[in-house]
């Protein structure tokens, strides 16, 4: 059995076995609670036509979900190219789509996504943008989205920072206790917001250890979480900061905003994503980070718990197959792939791929341009 200590009385427990994993939660208090184990689709979503049908038939035995990020996988039929855009935009009454890959690529917007994000609006649309990018607070992500020439508000976005103070909060993570940031500015943003102390983030990126001998590097021993994201001040000062408090301070969190192995900082080329971090910690420490990023199923709980939303009528709109989509699944949600990021038809239709989606397509703008041609 894998165990992550909590703050206090709190523990998550994960168990495995040859067929599934379980998420263990006590209950805490007056906690809030937006965790699910698998969540089945409601019978509604079995009532369109053959082609949903299928897909809706699909997610029902198709995985159980656990916090640390990872999902027991079981054989799926192949993704369907998406053919009938009205069909799938009339079948859910919310979108879900990943930002990287999908909205835009580094600093430059996908083509056809304004005009595609308006069409869904008109037709009475929830639109809610979630990202794994920790650098940025739902704030800074929303002043991206307005540079960018589009028009959505900062309770539509959620990042994996947000996702981590807001873990916090629904666990009651105490006030008094400290949390260690391996991150960028987003994360401090976030957690200043939630009303938590925090240290670290960019401000150790230029501390160095001299190692003299006899040397014995000093911690605060009242962290009581270590979170870690994407961070380009990453160094060795930081690894055995958060290597300390994790194994030395009693029931100290270790904490994954995402374990994403690639990101796009530039829209040029593909750089080494959080999941490099997270997994410099998890070697040092011997331990399991908790996710609260895709494709945990944190964030999932937490929207449909915030906007009231059945989650048989969502739709996940993703570039990346082992967060995006088992994201979507994860949830028992629709889920549909675009080829504009991470994720190649190659690789999706690889034999070593056993991860499918309902449907794929190039790009959202497909939404209107498969509209236009079924005209």
């Amino acid at each position: 059995m894998l165990m992550t200590r909590g703050v206090s009385d709190a523990f998550l427990a994960v168990s495995a076995s040859a067929s599934s994993r379980s998420l263990v939660v006590p209950a805490l208090g007056t906690r809030r609670r937006f965790f699910s184990t698998l969540l089945l689709p409601s019978s509604s979503s079995l009532s369109y036509s053959s082609s949903f049908h299928f897909g809706a038939c699909r997610r029902l035995a198709r995985r159980a979900s656990t916090m640390d990020g990872r999902t027991v996988v079981r054989a799926a039929a192949p993704a369907q190219k998406l053919e009938n855009a009205d069909e799938l935009i009339d079948s859910v009454e919310t979108f879900i789509f990943d930002c990287d890959g999908v909205i835009w690529k580094g600093d430059k917007l996908i083509d056809g996504v304004p005009e595609t994000l308006d069409m869904l609006r008109s037709k009475g649309k929830r639109l809610v943008f979630v990202t794994n990018n920790s650098t940025k607070s739902r704030k800074q992500y929303g002043k991206k989205f307005e540079t960018l020439g589009l028009s959505v508000s900062e309770e539509e976005i959620f990042a994996s920072s947000f996702a981590a103070a807001a873990y916090l909060k629904s666990i009651d993570f105490p006030k008094d206790k400290k949390v260690y940031v391996i991150g960028e500015d987003g994360i401090l943003k976030e957690l200043e917001l939630a009303g938590f102390q925090y240290l670290g983030g960019p401000a150790d990126g230029d501390k160095k250890i001299e190692l003299k001998p006899g040397f014995l590097m000093e911690h605060d021993e009242n962290v009581g979480a270590v979170v870690v994201g994407f961070d380009r001040y990453f160094n060795y000062y930081k690894v055995q900061y958060g290597t300390l408090c994790i194994r030395e301070n009693p029931g100290c969190l270790f904490i994954a905003t995402n374990r994403d192995a690639v990101t796009h900082l530039t829209d040029a080329q593909e750089w080494a994503g959080g999941g490099s971090m997270v997994g410099a910690i998890c070697g040092s420490t011997q331990r399991e980070p908790l996710v609260v990023g895709k494709p945990s199923t944190f964030m999932m709980d937490y929207l449909a718990n915030k906007f009231g939303i059945l989650k048989s009528q969502i739709c996940m709109v993703g570039d990346r197959l082992d967060t995006d989509i088992l994201f979507g699944q994860n949830g028992g949600c629709k889920t549909l792939l675009v080829l504009s990021g991470v994720t190649s038809l190659q690789m999706l239709q690889s034999p070593n791929n056993s991860i499918q989606p309902d449907f794929y397509t190039n790009k959202i703008s497909d939404f209107v341009t498969l509209k236009a041609a079924a005209v």
